[in-house]
């Protein structure tokens, strides 16, 4: 009876992707309305990263680094996923460093952005992030604890840093690993952030491995030909 109630309580509370959607929604009307205000055009309203950061609640990190991973996860999205890369380390930088709340320094804070544009990408993710999303629940607790977080954070920044390798779709495995990881942080699960770990270090050790055989057989092509 007392998982039926528990199950029926997780079922009415939103999950991730509703409160992302509701958030850049909400950033869109603002936007809009604020271009209407001023008279000017607003066939592509923006917001800034620190206007996301205020509608979130303690949950923060986690949803932050969701949103930044979504455009990640997408295969054959150019510019897009080394840019939002920035701060995904700066905010895995801070898990790692302890800290409890978000915070962007002004160049990031300040940083310009489409909510209609992030919306897309947020509900084409949905089918996705929602199925992942079924099956989380809080467990093993102390990898979401503050000193697990502080570990998490550490490791986050090898996937986070893997997206900045400017190469076709070498931003997708490690972006879906930082988004199943995201959705363990706000879901308190912490199968779900060691399975998002797990996915974005073989990707590094993959992309490690392919590097240094590309750099021998590049190495050993210039020495045959000098």
């Amino acid at each position: 009876m007392k998982t039926a109630e528990n199950s029926s309580r997780r079922r009415a509370a939103p999950g991730a992707i509703a409160v992302l959607e509701g958030v850049l929604k909400d950033l869109d009307r603002s936007a809009a309305k604020e271009g209407d205000d001023d008279d000017a055009a607003n066939d592509a309203p923006d917001a800034a990263l620190g206007d996301v950061v205020e509608r979130l609640d303690e949950r923060a990190f986690g949803f932050l680094l969701l949103l930044l991973a979504l455009p990640c996860c997408l295969p054959f999205v150019y510019v897009l996923p080394q840019i939002v890369a920035l701060p995904m380390l700066a905010l895995a930088g801070q898990l790692a460093a302890g800290r409890h709340h978000p915070w962007l320094p002004p160049s990031l804070n300040q940083r310009r952005f489409s909510p209609r544009a992030f919306l897309q990408v947020v509900k084409r993710s949905e089918k996705y992030v929602g199925w992942i999303e079924h099956f989380a629940r809080p467990r093993f607790l102390p990898a979401t604890g503050h000193l697990g977080m502080r570990l998490v954070g550490a490791l986050l920044l090898i996937p986070c840093a893997s997206i900045l390798v400017p190469l076709p779709s070498t931003n997708t495995v490690p972006g879906i690993g930082v988004a199943i990881a995201s959705l363990g942080i706000i879901e308190r699960d912490g199968v779900l952030v060691i399975a998002g770990l797990l996915i974005g270090f073989v990707w590094a050790a993959l992309l490690v491995f392919l590097g240094h055989e590309a750099a021998s057989l590049i190495r050993d092509w210039l020495a045959a030909r000098l």
